[in-house]
């Protein structure tokens, strides 16, 4: 069956390269450069939130320059609706190809050298990356090392709720372990990956790699790097650095790791980056040594994890673990510390369960519970606001704030959604008061602060359309009163007059009958 290909304006497509979970990639022609380009459509236009973090995306790269940083070409939609991005056509393919085995120690520094360069200037941007794994390191013909996919990147500033959203985004075989533990991240978390890679383009294993997520978290949490061959040891403390578990003991940013790589391999600069990426070492050594050392690999990680202890022993501890973690969450969870204090609440030791057991169903129904708990908290703090009249302002601590909050976890929460109609309507009768009142440009306010609650509101964009109208028709009889009332006061003066002299009262009568 042929490929069905999509569509794209100005440009021919001729094949898809891959695909993932959110979006696929076609090799494609630019029709007016001539140019072979990589085009990544989204799947769907359905989710709005991810359309809007793939534009980000998008504009993200493009605004970082840089050899080792993927060039982006165009930002667009299709007819169907779904966003895609053309950008530099990487043909040397990616460094996962290379799974298992070993580089050569100055091919493997001249490749950490360029995607650490480009994570200065990413880093520099106010931007952590938090995917660096081999998928994501490409290489030109020349040989250059590219990073790309930068999805999941985030700016630092702009991130608070990444330790209260539990979710670890990244690949855990490549991840820190704040990362692995949904902790805040910066510059050191990407060293810390990067480090990972290193040390797999040495032993031709990634030594972190559990059979299962749990286990893989678990190394990186516990397990140290395990030694370098004789040969490059020279690298240990280049490693260990890259690699702590406490990211204050890593490499401050990445400027410094270039200058201690400057250390380490001096010819392993940018010089080289002509040169085309040489056959790893471990494709010239025999498939018995490989056995071994993966061997070798596999018998370090068992006994660093387990200290000594059967397998049976760490099950059955790890199990203790796992119910003091639920106890804690519970007993947290009933005396109402959700989140707080730091490190010692219900939503903390529920994903510490979690860490030790993904599918842990207790864990998961008490995130849920725990959800439920905060919604109906903030629909409480939102009645409150009401009843104080705070209903828009201030913009953290009003009855709108907290009905939104629950409309982000709930989009179809019924409680919510009436709280902010019975806030709008709150709107429309203040406006009307001030109406009454003759206080105009409180009236109009009132109408805009209702509007920013509700944009498509009828009845506020039919006050908002005839509040000019209104104005002009309230201080009309105003103008008109003040003549009635001379004129009337002056008739009343003539018959008091008329009343007051006898004579001009008969000839009135006579003449004017």
């Amino acid at each position: 069956m042929p490929e069905n290909l999509p569509e794209i304006p100005g440009y021919r497509v001729h094949g898809r390269l891959g695909k993932g979970g959110m979006a696929e990639v076609y090799l494609a022609t630019q029709l007016s450069l001539q140019r072979q380009v990589a085009v990544k459509v989204l799947l769907s236009a359905d989710d709005q939130a991810f359309s809007q973090r793939f534009i980000r995306e998008g504009h993200l790269v493009a605004s970082l320059r840089h050899p080792s940083i993927i060039t982006i070409h165009d930002i667009d939609r299709l007819a169907d609706g779904r966003h895609y991005l053309a950008m530099e056509f990487v043909p040397g393919g990616d460094l996962a190809q290379y799974k298992g085995q070993r580089f050569e120690p100055e091919q493997a520094l001249r490749i950490v050298r360029q995607i650490a360069s480009a994570l200065a200037v990413v880093h520099d941007s106010g931007l952590v990356h938090r995917d660096i794994k081999p998928a994501n390191i490409l290489f030109r013909d020349d040989g250059t090392a590219v990073l790309t996919d930068f999805g999941v990147a985030k700016q630092v500033a702009f991130d608070p709720e990444l330790t209260q959203s539990g979710i670890a985004v990244g690949s855990p075989a490549y991840s820190s372990p704040e990362q692995a533990q949904c902790q805040a991240l910066d510059a050191r978390s990407d060293i810390y990956g990067l480090g990972v890679i290193l040390l797999e383009m040495f032993l031709g294993t990634n030594p972190f790699r559990g059979g299962n997520y749990t286990q893989t978290v678990m190394n990186h949490l516990q397990m140290e790097p395990p030694p370098l061959p004789p040969a490059l040891q020279d690298y240990q403390w280049l490693l260990a650095r890259m690699l702590a578990k406490d990211p204050e003991e890593r490499f401050a940013d990445c400027r410094v790791l270039l200058a201690s790589l400057e250390e380490v391999a001096p010819e392993a600069g940018d010089s080289r980056r002509g040169e085309p990426l040489g056959r790893p070492l471990g494709s010239r050594r025999g498939a018995a040594m490989g056995a071994w050392r993966r061997g070798l690999a596999r018998g370090v990680i068992g006994l660093l994890l387990l200290g000594g202890a059967t397998a049976a022993g760490y099950y059955g501890y790890r199990q203790v673990q796992l119910a003091d973690h639920l106890a804690r969450a519970e007993q947290r969870l009933d005396e109402g510390r959700l989140l707080e204090p730091a490190q010692d609440n219900a939503d903390y030791w529920f994903r510490q369960a979690l860490a030790l057991d993904e599918d842990n169903a207790q864990a998961l129904d008490g995130l849920q519970r725990l959800l439920q708990a905060r919604i109906a908290g903030y629909l409480a703090l939102a009645d409150e606001r009401i009843a104080e009249n705070r209903l828009l302002l201030p913009e953290d601590d009003s009855a709108t704030f907290y009905f939104r909050r629950v409309l982000a976890w709930e989009p179809d929460n019924l409680l919510a959604l009436a709280g902010l109609s019975r806030v709008v309507r709150r709107f429309i009768e203040q406006s009307e008061q001030a109406y009454d009142r003759r206080e105009h440009v409180l009236a109009l306010e009132y109408i805009k602060q209702g509007l920013e609650v509700e944009p498509d509101n009828e009845t506020l964009l039919e006050l908002y359309d005839r509040h000019e109208r209104r104005v002009r028709l309230a201080q009309a009889p105003r103008r008109q009163a003040a003549p009635r009332r001379q004129a009337t006061s002056g008739t009343e003066r003539q018959d008091r007059q008329e009343r007051s002299n006898p004579i001009k009262r008969l000839w009135n009568t006579i003449f004017n009958p």
